[in-house]
């Protein structure tokens, strides 16, 4: 959970219900402002996801991730067999501050996960912004990567591919961005390497192009050149977040522009990788060595106090970037041949081991991990070796995670992209002390001292570390103890998955008193992604509110569980809670946990139990003011006279509470509604905003999925029509992204079906759903 991305659970989820899901399925308007038609950008233009993006995407937002695998397939029947997805090395590391070898186990995850994933082989790879060198250029091409693309601040020099042809200074951006070059590698190996249009893409990112779709679309047709002899490719590269998150309706700006392009007739819209097939390259280009699009200092901004930064901080400095690096690299440099050492007791060749790793991330399933440990091993693994093997990969797929480059990017080393990175470094530090007594701790924290913060309570990088990073990391016992407590107030199968863990009930006793509970029982908890487990006892005491203490231990024998869970009953039932304290003290010493300790999702969960009763108190407070004093309200809003001012803030909780639970409770009440809106404008009441808007679009959400499910119910089309009538009324702007699609979607299953038949049911259906699309902003022909 990130607070910041609110009010949604954190800002992957944000970024893609405001970026990546819209730029799969884009509107494209009508002279009337109303949608005529649904696209995906997708299928239409070069584009790439790191590969840990599409995990998550796959998990939580599969739809998504099936539309962005389906417009790769769309994209290859329109451009010649070309697709239009690119790959990416893993995990947006910074190549050229990379070592050899993490720059090929980068490109062969990243080339492994495209393959996977898309059903083919890449064609081109993106580059982590777009930071290159010649090793890493060599390392594409090693790997059969035929093109990537770079910024035109990147080309140093070009000549022509003629013998004894003379170079050209193009520094400063001089390069021709129409064609693509060839470079020359020392290995004998060579590489295309397409150069952007950066006046376009800064227009793009920096200067609100997206607003105008055809401002955009005649911006790229204006940079063909009349004087040039060949055939040219107009093209820009940013980042995809511009097209929706960093500009509110930019997806639909592209969309219209890429359908502008697609109706000249002198134009043809193609992907980079067709572009190449057509033109191979008639220049060498070299490049600026270890230079990126988004640093004028080469790579600096991701080890040193270069001066780039995101601004808005003049006070601030980014020292800390030199000895995070620092931190780092010893840390990898430790790592590897404590790994290569322990490695090589179970694996043939433990770096192409690593290499090959990527097909066991891909699918973690007991079956395909137990073919790939087959396939490595050099014996018959057993348990405990295998849980061996696991974790040392597990501890080098961190030791490149902690790499991610947004970890320098921005301005604070406690800010939340740099957590993540050094949270990464915790983690290849907890395996690596779980498979033997080697302290890599001290010496990553004497370095990290040294990274000083901008903020005084943050004081350096070792106090971020105690302060966000350690209580973060993610334990069997917190898992355990995380089950125990939310156990309490969630009903859990006999097995459970929470995260990667997967915890199964052995036995369990509840026991109430009025508010009070007590819960005992025995559970085993095992982490999916090394198979290590163990079995645990626990002790849950809840008196009431906030008021809950848990005790953890390893597994109890049989005879020891069964006194234990017989005195802590006793005492129970004899309401004797202070010996209950003093026999969960003395059977887990001091393995205690609290609400504090409950992993941010479901903690919060909790406590809206917890405070439940208290809002709900402060509700009723609210509605005994108000009604007791709106009928005075309205006389002195009447009259024009002056307000209760007092009163605003209890009139503003209860209205805003009554909308938010319509919408909520599933039963919604049209009138009621109207009225409560209605009476709030009367009051000038300000609405929340932010939460009411997500109430509603999770509502729709909802309607949504129970239409797609029975498109041809009329109790459900009805709700839903009737829901769709309060969007005139509503002073909000509500993101109707999925119900805009599933309508769509019948509009092209469903409605057809309809059509078709006569009777007097499919005609009601028939004017409903007309109705509900003129709701939704469509542009609906009558039947």
């Amino acid at each position: 959970m990130q607070d910041s991305a609110f009010p949604y659970h954190d800002w992957n989820e944000r970024i893609s219900y405001e970026c990546y899901a819209p730029n799969a399925r884009a509107r494209l308007l009508d002279g009337e402002g109303r949608i005529d038609r649904i696209v995906s950008n997708y299928s239409r233009m070069s584009f790439n996801f790191g590969p840990t993006l599409l995990i998550w995407l796959k998990e939580k937002m599969p739809e998504v991730h099936q539309a962005i695998i389906e417009a790769d397939k769309k994209s290859r029947e329109r451009f010649s067999g070309h697709g239009s997805a690119l790959a990416q090395s893993y995990n947006h590391m910074i190549m050229p501050l990379a070592n050899t070898r993490d720059k090929h186990t980068q490109v062969i995850w990243g080339i492994r996960d495209f393959e996977l994933r898309f059903g083919r082989k890449p064609e081109g790879m993106w580059l982590p912004e777009t930071a290159a060198d010649d090793e890493s250029l060599d390392v594409l091409a090693e790997h059969g990567i035929k093109f990537t693309i770079l910024s035109p601040f990147q080309a140093n020099r070009v000549r022509p591919l003629t013998e004894n042809a003379e170079w050209q200074d193009v520094n400063g951006a001089k390069v021709d961005p129409s064609m693509p070059y060839l470079v020359k590698l020392k290995s004998g190996r060579s590489l295309a390497v397409f150069f952007y249009d950066a006046p376009i893409a800064q227009a793009i990112a920096f200067e609100k192009l997206l607003t105008n779709g055809e401002q955009l679309a005649n911006r790229l047709k204006d940079a063909f050149d009349d004087g040039r002899d060949h055939d040219q490719l107009a093209s820009v590269a940013t980042d995809g977040e511009s097209y929706g998150h960093h500009f509110k309706y930019g997806d639909m700006g592209l969309a219209f522009a890429l359908h502008q392009i697609e109706k000249d007739e002198n134009i043809h819209l193609t992907v980079y990788a067709e572009f190449l097939e057509k033109h191979p390259p008639t220049y060498e280009v070299e490049i600026h060595q270890a230079s990126a699009w988004s640093c004028s200092h080469g790579v600096g901004r991701w080890k040193e106090n270069c001066g780039c930064n995101s601004g808005g901080h003049g006070d601030w400095n980014q020292e800390w970037r030199q000895p995070l690096r620092a931190a780092m690299d010893q840390l990898r440099d430790q790592l590897a041949p404590f790994y290569e050492t322990r490695a090589k007791e179970f694996l043939k060749e433990p770096w192409v081991a690593r290499d090959h790793y990527i097909d066991a991330i891909f699918d973690r399933s007991r079956e395909n991990v137990a073919n790939f440990l087959s396939e490595h091993a050099t014996h018959p693994l057993n348990e405990t070796e295998e849980i061996t093997v696991l974790r040392l990969l597990e501890m080098q797929r961190h030791a490149m995670l902690m790499y991610t480059s947004c970890g320098w990017f921005f301005d604070e080393i406690s800010g939340i992209e740099t957590v993540q990175v050094i949270q990464y470094a915790a983690r290849a530090i907890q395996l690596a002390n779980e498979l033997g007594d080697k302290d890599f701790e001290t010496g990553f924290l004497e370095i990290l001292e040294n990274a000083k913060s901008n903020l005084p309570e943050n004081q350096n990088g070792r106090h971020v570390y105690e302060k966000f990073v350690k209580p973060a990391i993610m334990t069997r016992e917190k898992v355990a103890a995380h089950y125990a407590i939310s156990s309490l107030f969630e009903s859990y199968a006999g097995e459970t998955r929470i995260y990667s863990f997967t915890v199964k009930q052995e036995d369990r006793r509840l026991f109430t008193s009025g508010q009070a509970r007590l819960a005992i029982g025995r559970i085993k908890v095992s982490f999916d992604i090394t198979h290590a487990s163990d079995s645990w006892t626990y002790v849950v005491v809840h008196m009431g509110g906030h008021n809950l203490d848990c005790g953890i231990r390893t597994q109890q024998d049989a005879e020891t569980y069964e006194r234990t869970a017989g005195e802590l009953r006793s005492a129970f039932e004899r309401a004797d809670f202070p010996e209950m304290i003093r026999i969960s003290d003395r059977n887990f010493c001091e393995m205690h946990y609290s609400l504090r300790n409950l992993f941010q999702d479901e903690q919060r969960k909790i406590l809206n139990q917890i405070l439940a009763v208290t809002r709900d108190e402060i509700h009723n407070t609210y509605r005994l003011l108000t009604d007791r004093y709106a009928p005075l309200a309205r006389f002195l809003a009447d009259i024009h006279a002056p307000q209760l001012n007092a009163l605003t803030p209890a009139m503003e909780f209860v209205l805003n509470s009554d909308l938010r639970k319509q919408f909520e409770n599933g039963h919604l009440d049209v009138e009621r509604v109207k009225s409560l809106l209605a009476e709030g404008q009367a009051h000038k009441v300000d609405l929340d905003a932010v939460n009411l808007t997500y109430a509603v679009k999770l509502h729709f959400d909802r309607l949504s999925d129970e239409l797609v499910k029975s498109p041809e119910d009329p109790e459900i089309l009805q709700r839903f029509l009737d829901s769709a009538s309060l969007l005139q009324n509503l002073p909000l702007e509500i993101n109707l992204w999925k119900p805009q699609n599933i309508y769509d979607r019948l509009h092209s299953t469903t409605l057809p079906e309809m059509r078709r038949r006569l009777d007097d049911r499919s005609k009601n259906w028939l004017d409903k759903f007309n109705t509900l699309g003129g709701y939704l902003g469509f542009h609906v022909e009558k039947n």
